[in-house]
């Protein structure tokens, strides 16, 4: 790294001024929209034999079983026959058994392990197969349209959905209406799904609470039951104390690739960007640095940095910061409200990239 000639008693900084994530206005055309729907790069190297079932649990390894059957029998034509069918041919019969696999477990017992395995191992091309959370499904459709995204994912072999929410019910209804087009064009399915908001303490919630959510999708799915110990839900984990504004700003200075915002500016930015392209906004960017980080003022902000949260763990991005820790960013209503499962995980999640961060403060 190059540095400029530092005053007596300072460290070097770096030559350049940081990135700043509130001059960027990303334009994400729609196809790379949809080639970015591949697991997150944490899971890139994820299979069924890297995951290792609990001998005690027994639902663990039927599950590895069953789906690797399932990825075998995705081979082959497209389910609906698209592709090479010639206009004067008739469309290929559906398939009469299940198109879709539930992932139905608790908290920490590897279903998104087990998703990002099944994306891995089905046999076709990586432009023939999605992988996206719920709320970049949503997104997806936000930025394309309905009828496009179904001509989008229509030609795919297989859809995974992680984090499956229910806790709005007019993008529940969206969602599945997509799911039954897809169905009809041959898309294969598999989902995990988040707890329902009255069920938070039980930490999962049973498969007819999705089948019944799903309306009338619940007959192509095959619920997989994954048993297995609670791991995550152990209450907050304590968040690392900020740092000083003066430690973030030099952090930022120091380090290659890092950007450097106050907090409620960017909180006002991306409201203007649309969340579809929060991905790119972090594009290249290899820590993110906050001055002044404060309590989220209110929910429709609390829902848009829970998503560029989900992006920066999705990329590994640590997270330094100055004022409140993180486990303050929302309020008690926020926390026992419909979307709390929400913000805990973007505690969870911020918390983590903030000690992936620390290493990078210079004593």
């Amino acid at each position: 790294m190059s540095s400029s000639t530092a005053a007596p008693g300072q460290s070097p900084i770096a030559e350049a001024a940081p990135l700043s994530l509130c001059a960027r206005e990303p334009h994400v055309p729609a196809d790379r929209l949809v080639a970015e729907m591949v697991p997150p790069p944490r899971f890139d190297s994820v299979r069924f034999d890297t995951y290792i079932p609990d001998p005690n649990q027994p639902s663990q390894t039927e599950a590895v079983r069953v789906l690797s059957g399932f990825a075998a029998g995705l081979g082959g034509a497209h389910a609906s026959g698209a592709g090479k069918r010639r206009w004067f041919q008739k469309k290929a019969a559906a398939p009469t058994g299940p198109r879709g696999v539930y992932l139905d477990g608790g908290y920490g017992v590897g279903k998104t392990h087990l998703l990002a395995s099944l994306w891995h191992a089905t046999p076709a091309a990586p432009e023939q197969k999605a992988f996206g959370t719920f709320v970049e499904l949503t997104n997806l459709v936000g930025a394309l349209g309905f009828q496009q995204t179904v001509r989008t994912l229509g030609g795919h072999r297989l859809l995974c959905i992680d984090e499956f929410e229910l806790d709005d019910p007019g993008d529940t209804v969206l969602v599945s209406s997509l799911l039954a087009r897809l169905v009809e064009e041959g898309v294969a399915l598999a989902a995990t799904s988040n707890t329902l908001p009255g069920k938070l303490g039980e930490g999962r919630f049973a498969s007819a609470d999705f089948l019944r959510e799903i309306q009338g999708l619940s007959t192509h799915f095959q619920s997989l039951r994954i048993d297995g110990d609670d791991y995550r839900h152990r209450g907050l984990p304590e968040a690392p104390a900020p740092y000083s504004d003066e430690q973030v700003t030099r952090t930022a200075y120091a380090t290659d690739g890092a950007s450097l915002d106050d907090f409620p500016h960017l909180l006002d930015h991306l409201a203007r960007v649309h969340p579809s392209r929060y991905g790119a906004l972090t594009d290249d960017v290899r820590a993110v640095c906050l001055t002044e980080v404060t309590p989220v003022p209110d929910q429709s902000t609390a829902l848009r940095l829970v998503v560029l949260a989900d992006r920066l763990y999705d990329r590994e991005v640590p997270v330094l910061a100055s004022g409140v820790p993180f486990d303050q960013l929302f309020s008690e209503d926020m926390l026992n409200g419909g979307y709390r499962k929400k913000y805990f995980r973007a505690i969870s999640r911020l918390t983590a990239l903030a000690r992936d961060a620390q290493s990078l403060v210079k004593p």
